[in-house]
């Protein structure tokens, strides 16, 4: 019997089935057709973080972030090449804290990067503060 996992489509926020041992092979949506890794991380919002979070069955790690804060483009680049690594293994997502302030009071964001990961709906692991390539890459494989 071939399991499955759930990923959510980033581009319309649909629930999609993919066999497991296909994840690999770039599977699209089947409703909007758009690939669903396209190797970089996806913009999360108020209206659609809660989706994409709790019915994904892939790890999602989330960079809280702002447009304004230093550490955090510093951060960017970095966070941009796991993606491009790390997927489909796991969802690669960024949050505007400046755009979603509900969500980042309701996870008790206290400082910005703030990285988290998110597992079957739950978090699993934090990490506040800017990293390396070779601090992130060493704290993603302890956590995933």
């Amino acid at each position: 019997m071939t399991t499955s996992r759930q990923i959510v489509c980033a581009h319309c926020n649909a629930p999609v089935r993919v066999p497991a041992d296909r994840i690999a092979e770039t599977p699209r949506c089947p409703r909007c057709h758009e690939p669903l890794f396209k190797g970089e991380p996806i913009h999360l919002t108020a209206a659609n973080f809660d989706q994409h979070v709790a019915n994904s069955e892939v790890p999602v790690v989330v960079d809280f972030w702002a447009p304004w804060c230093g550490p955090c483009r510093a951060m960017a680049p970095v966070f941009e090449q796991a993606a491009r690594r790390v997927e489909p293994n796991a969802r690669f997502a960024k949050l505007n804290t400046d755009d979603a302030q509900d969500i980042a009071v309701r996870l008790g964001i206290r400082s910005i990067p703030t990285l988290m990961v998110f597992k079957g709906g739950r978090e699993t692991a934090r990490q506040p503060g800017a990293m390396n390539a070779g601090s992130f890459d060493r704290w993603l494989q302890s956590v995933l």
